[in-house]
């Protein structure tokens, strides 16, 4: 039921890659786990020379490993550039105030050896410019620990900074497309709402009739995204277990141990999903909302990013199990995939011809960890009063048209403002126009309305209702 492959990561990875996930290393002061942060040598944001870029072409400067502490203890990085922290502090801190102190990070002082030997002596170095403790604690030699900076502030970027990250996003994005691409041919536009998706954390699902790719899609991405892919086949004696997993016993431990499903997994392509009965279909509800499985009262959580991309064929509804409403408004958006051309069905011929096989050569461009941080700088877009309001504008009435039964819940504004976000990233703006908003609609929102009966037996769809609502509803004007 359940495939699963694992992509060994390409040693020959493109320069400008690596200074960029290198440089979205410094994007958070905190690690994926939620850890606090420690200032090490990996962790230190390289400042390019005047006149030269800060990343992109260049490589990343490596830092050297040694690590020195000074009279009082304190971490002090090696080279001469200065720690995150710092930095922060002194865009942050107005005038004439002096920055924090910089933080503890557990550095213990090397115990006396035995036999009464002095420890082996440690490299010193000129201290910090930093403000430091000016006095010790009285009745005691314990030292206090250092202020460390709010999780908030520590994360502060400035606008010139958020350029410069949307632009790598820009950039790796711009990579992968380039590379699913030379597999699924023709096909630009999908691939970008696909990585649209993907950078906002959100499900696709693909209708479209068979044999265009939609499969095919899926697993490039997995490949291209270095992310770990399993298939599952919905069929009509699927069951729940089958996707969650379940508890079997272990006659060696004398205990019963989970066995993990296919739904573990990075990127989960559920093909043809109204082929099995809506209870297996329920199956998918808490992991594609909460991003967790919980089966016999115990709460296990997914990989990050998880995404689920799902198929199912417009045709052949004998046998099949129309998704729910509930389950449809889970994903983030749904697209057909569309005929290829004649240009590009004839070259699909080619190159099946050229490579001698069916199976196509993916190289790993990003990684799970890459993609996560890229999903962070999409945080940053910024989004005007003026485009919200029109979002808002815009699926309200969804609501108030007289042909639709259900309009759009506000998960319909959410989900335009999140891809929104993440197209103007791909397209190297760190703002959203209202150009987002009339790209991503459609997508957004064809799933999440319920017309009435009439104009459904008259041939509306919800897309020609969307297009109407679009052109009626002014555009903002932002500066």
């Amino acid at each position: 039921m359940a495939e699963e492959e694992e992509y060994e990561e390409i040693p020959e990875q493109i320069t400008e890659l690596n200074a960029l996930m290198k440089k979205l290393d410094n994007l958070s002061g905190e690690d994926e786990e939620g850890e606090k942060d420690t200032i090490t040598a990996e962790r230190i944001e390289q400042e390019a020379p005047p006149g030269e870029p800060a990343y992109g072409d260049e490589p990343f400067a490596e830092v050297p490993s040694e690590e020195f502490t000074d009279d009082d203890g304190i971490y002090v990085p090696s080279g001469d550039t200065k720690p995150i922290w710092e930095h922060v502090a002194e865009e942050e801190e107005p005038d004439g105030i002096p920055p924090p102190p910089p933080p503890r990070t557990g550095v213990r002082r090397r115990p006396v050896a035995k036999g009464g030997q002095p420890p082996r002596k440690v490299k010193k170095r000129k201290k910090p410019s930093v403000a430091m403790p000016a006095s010790r604690p009285p009745g005691g030699s314990a030292k206090p620990a250092a202020p460390r900076l709010p999780k908030d502030e520590a994360r502060d970027l400035t606008p010139e900074q958020i350029g410069r990250y949307v632009e790598m996003v820009e950039k790796i994005s711009g990579h992968i497309l380039e590379e699913v691409g030379k597999t699924v041919l023709g096909k630009e536009y999908v691939l970008k709402m696909v990585m649209t998706g993907i950078l906002s954390d959100g499900h696709i699902l693909f209708e479209d009739n068979p044999g265009l790719a939609k499969t095919l899609l899926a697993n490039t991405y997995a490949k291209a995204l270095g992310c770990k892919f399993r298939r599952s086949q919905f069929t009509p004696d699927l069951l729940p277990s089958d996707i969650t997993g379940t508890f079997i016993f272990d006659e060696k431990e004398a205990d019963f141990r989970f066995r993990k499903g296919p739904i573990f997994t990075n990127i989960l392509l559920a093909d043809e999903i109204n082929r099995s009965p809506p209870k297996t279909q329920a199956a998918l509800l808490e992991a594609m909302q909460e991003k967790q499985v919980t089966l016999e009262g115990e709460t296990m959580k997914m990989a990050r990013p998880f995404i689920v991309m799902a198929t199912q064929n417009p045709i052949e509804y004998e046998g099949t199990y129309s998704l729910p409403e509930a389950q449809l408004d889970r994903f983030l958006i749904r697209m057909p995939v569309g005929y290829p051309s004649e240009d590009i069905e004839r070259r699909i011929l080619k190159d099946r011809m050229e490579r001698r096989q069916d199976d196509t050569e993916v190289r790993r461009i990003a990684s799970p960890e890459t993609i996560m941080r890229m999903q962070r700088v999409v945080e940053r877009v910024y989004v005007s009063d003026a485009v919200i309001e029109y979002i808002v504008s815009l699926v309200r009435s969804t609501r108030d048209d007289p042909r639709v039964m259900v309009g759009s819940s506000p998960r319909g504004s959410l989900a335009i403002f999140k891809l929104t976000r993440s197209l103007a990233a791909i397209e190297g703006r760190d703002y959203v126009i209202p150009d987002d908003v009339k790209e991503v609609a459609i997508h957004a929102l064809n799933h999440r309305l319920i017309l009435n009966p009439e104009p459904r037996i008259m041939g509306v769809k919800p897309e020609d209702v969307i297009q109407d609502i679009i052109a009626e509803i002014p555009v903002p004007v932002v500066e």
